[in-house]
């Protein structure tokens, strides 16, 4: 997930069965089953009943979450009607309709009972993909600086997808081994129509270029929810059809598994993609789930843990909770105009590619990687966390030096409901981005102290199983 689910310090993902060769626009046939092999391991569990059918690509451009875009041009998730029926106050986000809180709790209520207890968010705005074929490892380590080669089976990892000879960064995506040559990857919502662009331009090169086939199938209309918080694992545990099997206590952060739950009314569910992580900080899963059944999923996670153990949250605890976080928001903290390495992502960059490069723009990345000193390009701006005095600064704030001079920019602020302190992300020159670095921000016109913070903000809890007594 927008996000950069900054994924290990950071995140916003199932296929149905189309033919998406070089083109988004192939997506208009109706959906055959297929066999489990050519989809993923338990695909042909799922009822005749509810094969699907695949949406066709939206034509017009999906506008920005602060677009003033008319309803009717904004589309739906699956759990709209649920959102609306718990109070959800629905605005504009990613070209969906999408909730910002509910009436049962406040924004700040919300973040703090993610906090203590769990929450469940719709994230089924974002993109999910799945790209396949002999030549589908090499296309991602092309367009990624991931460490394809190094991913083993059900292991996830947060990248990026490049610009060519800029290595600026397109979207942060989160990418997931299914197998050998099949891999599951989420886009953000808000990049939608671009992203669609890029994969279709990127795989015409590629295959031009010699390269191995590839199949790329777009999962329209799947829901996608985070269950995120402390109690995560007990609300999940609850709904698992085999928990004994499943050993979900096993499943650490970074991995996937299928697995079935059990859905109101005695019926069970078709295998459902589960993954441990989130954009939160908070311990948790995210579940890509099939169109038919998102609804009376989010259902049976809602009334088996009851609203005392889990609740629904929106948009407005989501971007809180990932700012205590470290995590970035795409369009915001990170554009096509800053790299992995200026935007604090240089983990992102696999270890064997630190030395092979081959991917978009690894001249330039790499050689940022190391400081002028020694002979490289070096960073001339870096990605930083603020805590700052006063009133929060706000995206677009001037962050200044003792001189008055600018010396970088706000891009994510807000009021950090769990330390009672205001926090920021930003870009700041230079030899000024060391924990503890004192400088200004102008918020509002006026000077207010701030102090460069190391990030999270509030420390991670990902499950990576226990500590050693």
């Amino acid at each position: 997930m927008k996000r950069l689910r900054a994924a290990a310090s950071v995140r916003d993902a199932l296929t149905v069965r189309s033919s998406i060769p070089r083109s988004a626009r192939a997506l208009s046939t109706t959906v055959q089953r297929p066999a489990a092999s050519s989809y993923f391991p338990s695909y042909a569990d799922i009822p005749a009943s509810r094969q699907l059918r695949v949406a066709p690509r939206l034509s017009a451009s999906i506008r920005h979450a602060s677009s003033s875009s008319a309803g009717s041009d904004l589309r739906k998730t699956p759990l709209y009607d649920l959102h609306v029926a718990h109070g959800g106050k629905m605005v504009p986000f990613g070209g969906f309709h999408m909730p910002v809180q509910y009436s049962s709790l406040s924004v700040g209520d919300s973040h703090h009972f993610t906090r203590s207890h769990a929450s469940l968010f719709d994230v089924s705005h974002m993109v999910q993909h799945r790209f396949s074929g002999p030549g589908v490892n090499a296309f991602l380590e092309k367009i990624t600086p991931a460490g394809i080669s190094g991913l083993g089976i059900h292991q996830s990892g947060l990248s990026t997808l490049l610009l060519p000879v800029t290595g600026g960064i397109v979207d942060d995506t989160i990418l997931t081994r299914l197998g050998p040559e099949l891999f599951y990857v989420v886009t953000n919502a808000g990049c939608r129509e671009k992203d669609l662009k890029y994969f279709e331009a990127q795989l015409e090169e590629f295959k031009n270029g010699g390269g191995a086939n590839v199949e790329w199938e777009v999962l329209e209309d799947w829901g996608l929810v985070a269950l995120q918080g402390p109690l995560s694992e007990e609300v999940l545990s609850h709904i698992l059809v085999e928990p004994e099997e499943v050993k979900i206590k096993e499943l650490f952060f970074g991995q996937s598994k299928f697995v079935k739950v059990k859905l109101l009314g005695g019926e069970t569910s078709s295998p459902l993609l589960v993954s441990r992580g989130g954009y939160t900080g908070e311990d948790g899963f995210e579940m890509s789930i099939p169109p038919a059944e998102t609804v009376a999923v989010t259902e049976a996670l809602l009334q088996t843990a009851t609203p005392a153990k889990l609740q629904l949250a929106g948009l407005g605890a989501r971007d809180s909770l990932r700012l205590e976080a470290g995590m970035c928001l795409y369009g915001h903290d990170l554009d096509e105009s800053i790299t992995p390495g200026e935007g604090a992502l240089s983990w992102v960059i696999g270890k064997d590619r630190r030395t092979g490069g081959g991917f978009h723009g690894s001249d330039i990345i790499l050689s940022q990687l190391t400081p002028k000193s020694k002979g490289g390009s070096g960073l001339d701006r870096r990605r930083i966390g603020l805590v700052v005095e006063g009133a929060p600064a706000r995206e677009g704030a001037d962050i200044i030096d003792e001189k008055g001079e600018k010396i970088g920019n706000i891009t994510s602020g807000c009021p950090s409901p769990t330390l009672g302190k205001n926090i920021a992300m930003g870009y700041i020159k230079d030899g000024y981005h060391k924990s503890g670095t004192n400088v200004e921000v102008v918020v509002r016109g006026k000077k207010r102290k701030a102090q460069v913070s190391k990030m999270p903000f509030v420390p991670s809890k990902y499950w990576k199983g226990a500590a050693p007594a």
